[in-house]
Parts: structure tokens; C-alpha cells; sequence
């Protein structure tokens, strides 16, 4: 029997793209001579819909689209879509369903289990679970089993029982997992052994299809995966892109083209054009800008945007002072140049001065502050988000995570924004990142990359004037937020402090891509105020 998996790149609530999606894929399957085609969870209503599942008009519009697609499929082929059932019984509204369809009828539904509830998704808040051992099936003389993402995911897990475990001995010729599985670094790894340790319990292959794109600050990588009884690897689809591929259960081959290896830093470079380009796209936002400071935060940020948009989609604009470097401004030209992106320059000096005054004059300020410091951000905020206004172009938020950590950024300023599309690296990945841009040719000049950062908010400023060294700094950042681990060092320490009094900034912060397994955003939920002080 030949079994399609179908990655696509869905979106959320767009019921007739997506349909139109799964009947050209259908199609293009079908004409390889696939007998079953599966498609990743969510994949016809689009994943996660959060709150949207409070209207539940959409789920009716979204069976209208189911109905229409069954009338396209060709004769003696079935199709896995994933999608959410209306629950007509007690409990939650819904079900988190997969549909079994064939030519004009939906031949039945399976529901998902196990109900994420930690990090970014919480569906238990609208989802009744089903039963994975009422979702067996027969086709064709085969025998298979249908989970849903997180069904495969207690072997070493917050759940008290593994489902799986529990499940009647049968024989089974395919398991089958329809997953939308978030991006993070190394998750991966994480799937390819938790569906290891399912083909091997259960003593049969598995076909595990996820889904690709980006909704909000989510990514999903694809990457979806065929494994052998024992766990061996068979095939892996591509990358950050819609895929498709066949595999036929009896001779256990696979057809289509196979992923290259890839480093971390070319996943987190592929993740964070994805964002950019799947967050615009799906809010109908056609063009990006952004402050140029001469800085690698903010040129790292102009170059993802021009790999995700193109060069005619982005602008670019150097707000200097007098405490810019007036090569601070040379390598920002130089780097635009690179990228074939126009960069305006705009001083805001005049303006900075007018409002100084009248600021100090109010509030009888005699000396240079952080007000003064804070007052250019927001200027320069202002500026840029005057220009979103006028243009319908949106604006590039360009912290990075260890400065969301520490309270580094300025409300109403450098934070203003659409998308933060870094917010979730680290100084050392900016680097990294920065560097595997010039891995062929000098893109982002290497004055950018080597000098000490600044903010040039003041006369001679450094970060490590006010922030630890970022090397350090780093490492506090990934062991309390990503690895919630206890405080050890004295930077831990300060870290810590900082972190608990300017959760508030983080509160009103844009969007962040999320590339870590913890990220500031939908999955970090710290309340403003309260006196915790570890």
C-alpha cells in the first residue's frame, strides 16, 4: 500500500486556501499512484486556533470546506485531514479530530488524546480528549493507528500514564502521527526518539507528518518522518518548506527527494525567514522597516527581513544624534548597499533638543540622564511608527533576549513594533548568525560583528557599562528562562532580579519568533506584580 505524507503550510482560519492546498495535493498524490494521503494536524482549519474556538461558526465553515474536498477525491483513495469536530456529547466543545475520508464521504473521525497544556498551547481549554484505543482502522488489508501529535509524547513526560502502554496487543502494519509540532533547537532529536520509542513498543513502523509554516510567534518546521519497527530512520522531508513524499508499506521504500543535513544555525536562520515571511503574509502586510543603527542586532534583523521579503519590501532608516559614531553610520550604509536597500537618514538632533528643553525646564532636570537616554529611543520610535502609519509598512522590533531578559529596552522606543523577530536569540546567536551571512562574501560588514555594542545614547556608551559581559550574560539567560534552573552564579543572581522587575516591559512587548524551548511570549506567563524574589 503507498502512503502519501502531505507537509503543508496552513493558515489559520482560511478555510478556502487551505482546501484549495489539500485538493491540489490530492491531486499531485494521486497521480503518483498514492492509496492513502495524510496530512499534518490542524491542517485543514489551521493550528493552534486558541480563542477563535470560541466562534463556532468557524468549525461549521471549516466541515463546509471538508464536504467540498471529499467531492474532488478520486475513486478507491482515502485522505487523513486534520481539523476540529464539534463534540455533541458532555465535556469540552471540541474534539481535536483527524477525518478519514474517500470519495464523497467522510468515513469516520479519530480524536486526540493527550492535551498540551504547557509552554505555548493550553487545549485543554476548549478540547474534550478522546480515546487513542478507539482509534484503529483498517484499510485495504492493513492494519493501522491514528495519533495526533501529543499522543506519542508520555515515555518520559508530566502525564501519569502513557496511553500507549495501555493499548490491547494488535498487529498493526503503520502507526500514523499528525503532528503541528512547534520549532525549537533541538527538537528534532526530541520527536525522532519519542516516535522511536513508539515503533518500538507498538513493534511497527511510523509515518510522523507535521506541519510547516509559521502562525504568530510559532514556527513549524515540516521534517516530518518515516521510521522502521525498530526505530531506524527511512526518510526525512524537508525542512521549513511544504513537502511531499510516497511510501509504500510493503517493500518499505520511499520516493522524492531526501533532507540534507543541517546545522543549528542554518535551522535558526531558515526558522526566523519563515516567521518574517508567514507572519506578513497571513496579516496581508506587504513591506518592513526598521532603525539601522550600525549595530549587529538591528543588521542582522535588516538582513533576515530582506531573505524572507525581498530588498524591494524593506526599508531602512539611521535616526542618529550627536553621540552616533559617524561610523556607526558608514558601516549601516555599507551593509544597505550590500543588501540593495535603501537607507534614509533622518537626524533627530533638532528634535531631541526641543523636547530636552522643555522637558528640563518642566521638571527642573540639570544634568544628562537616563531620561535623555530613554527620550532619544522614543523619538526614534515615534519617527518609525509615523512611518508604519503613513506607509501601512510595519516596523521590525531589534532586541534580542538577553536584553528582553535584563529590561535592556526602552517601552514606547527601540520596543515599538510589529514582530520582534529576535527577541528569542541570544548575543551569541546574533553572532552566529551574522557570521553564517558572511559565510561566502562579506554581507554584513565585520566592524558590525567585532565592535563592542552600544547604544550611543550617551557619549562613549557600552552595553557592559550596564549589563554584565554577554558572554555571561548568555549563559544566566539560557539556564533561568529556557532551563528554569536555580540561581548559582552572581550574575544568576542579578539576572534573577532584573527578570522579576521588568516582566511588565516584556507584558507589551511585539510578537517574539520563538526558537528556544522557552521563549518570552505565549508560553512564559509571569505575573507583573508580586514580591517573588526567587
Amino acid at each position: 500500500m503507498r502512503i502519501a505524507l502531505a507537509q503543508i503550510n496552513s493558515t489559520l482560519g482560511d478555510f478556502e486556501s487551505n482546501k484549495n492546498k489539500i485538493i491540489e495535493s490530492i491531486s499531485s498524490l494521486a497521480a503518483k499512484k498514492a492509496e492513502m494521503i495524510i496530512f499534518p494536524e490542524g491542517s485543514l482549519f489551521g493550528y493552534h486556533p486558541f480563542d477563535l474556538l470560541e466562534r463556532d461558526t468557524l468549525v461549521t465553515q471549516q466541515i463546509k470546506a471538508l464536504r467540498q474536498i471529499i467531492k474532488t477525491i478520486p475513486k478507491n483513495i482515502y485522505v487523513l485531514i486534520g481539523g476540529f469536530e464539534k463534540n455533541t456529547g458532555r465535556g469540552r466543545p471540541y474534539f481535536n479530530a483527524a477525518f478519514l475520508c474517500t470519495k464523497n464521504k467522510i468515513v469516520r473521525s479519530f480524536h486526540k488524546e493527550l492535551l498540551p497544556t504547557g509552554d505555548v498551547f493550553d487545549e485543554a481549554r476548549f478540547i474534550e480528549p478522546g480515546k487513542i484505543k478507539d482509534n484503529y482502522f483498517k484499510l485495504n488489508g492493513k492494519n493501522f493507528l491514528l495519533t495526533i501529535c501529543e499522543d506519542i509524547w508520555a515515555w518520559d513526560s508530566i502525564y501519569a500514564e502513557n496511553p500507549l502502554k495501555k493499548l490491547p496487543r494488535k498487529k498493526l502494519d503503520l502507526i500514523i502521527n499528525m503532528s503541528a509540532s512547534p520549532f525549537h533547537k533541538g527538537k528534532l532529536a526530541l520527536r525522532l526518539g519519542t516516535a522511536q520509542k513508539t515503533a518500538r513498543h507498538l513493534k511497527a513502523p511510523i509515518a510522523y507528518v507535521n506541519m510547516v509554516g509559521a502562525q504568530d510567534e510559532i514556527i513549524y518546521d515540516g521534517q516530518s518522518f518515516i521510521l522502521d519497527k525498530q526505530g531506524k530512520l527511512i526518510h526525512k522531508m524537508m525542512s521549513f518548506e511544504e513537502d511531499a513524499n510516497i511510501y509504500d508499506l510493503s517493500s518499505q521504500e520511499s520516493w522524492n527527494r531526501t533532507a540534507a543535513k543541517e546545522t543549528e544555525t542554518e535551522q535558526l536562520r531558515k526558522a526566523l525567514v519563515l516567521g518574517i515571511k508567514d507572519f506578513t503574509s497571513k496579516t496581508e502586510i506587504g513591506k518592513v522597516h526598521l532603525g539601522l543603527s550600525g549595530g549587529i542586532d538591528s543588521a542582522l534583523v535588516a538582513v533576515l527581513a530582506v531573505d524572507a521579503l525581498g530588498s524591494n519590501n524593506v526599508k531602512l532608516f539611521a535616526l542618529p544624534t550627536q553621540f552616533n559614531l559617524s561610523k556607526s553610520f558608514q558601516v549601516a550604509q555599507q551593509l544597505a548597499n550590500n543588501i540593495g536597500v535603501e537607507l534614509k537618514d533622518i537626524s533627530i538632533q533638532s528634535t531631541f533638543e526641543h523636547i530636552k528643553n522643555i522637558i528640563d525646564d518642566e521638571f527642573k532636570i540639570n544634568q544628562f540622564s537616563l531620561t535623555h537616554e530613554n527620550l532619544q529611543a522614543r523619538i526614534r520610535g515615534l519617527f518609525l511608527m509615523a512611518y508604519s502609519n503613513f506607509s501601512g509598512s510595519m516596523l521590525l522590533t531589534t532586541g534580542n533576549k538577553s536584553e528582553y531578559a535584563t529590561g535592556y529596552a526602552t517601552l514606547y522606543g527601540d520596543m515599538c513594533g510589529g514582530l520582534a523577530v529576535i527577541g528569542d536569540l541570544t548575543k551569541k546567536e546574533v553572532v552566529e548568525l551574522c557570521k553564517l551571512y558572511n559565510r561566502e562574501s562579506e554581507v554584513i560588514p565585520e566592524f558590525i560583528i567585532t565592535r563592542p555594542p552600544s547604544a550611543e545614547l550617551k557619549p562613549d556608551q557600552k552595553d557592559q557599562d550596564s549589563l554584565p559581559p554577554y558572554d555571561l550574560l548568555d549563559q544566566s539567560v539560557v539556564n533561568l528562562v529556557e532551563k528554569k534552573k536555580p540561581t548559582k552564579t552572581k550574575i544568576d543572581q542579578w539576572l534573577l532580579g532584573q527578570l522579576m522587575k521588568t516582566e511588565f516591559k516584556r507584558w507589551q512587548a511585539a510578537p517574539i519568533l520563538k526558537i528556544s524551548s522557552h521563549s518570552f511570549g505565549r508560553g512564559r506567563r509571569y505575573p507583573v506584580a508580586h514580591k517573588a524574589k526567587g
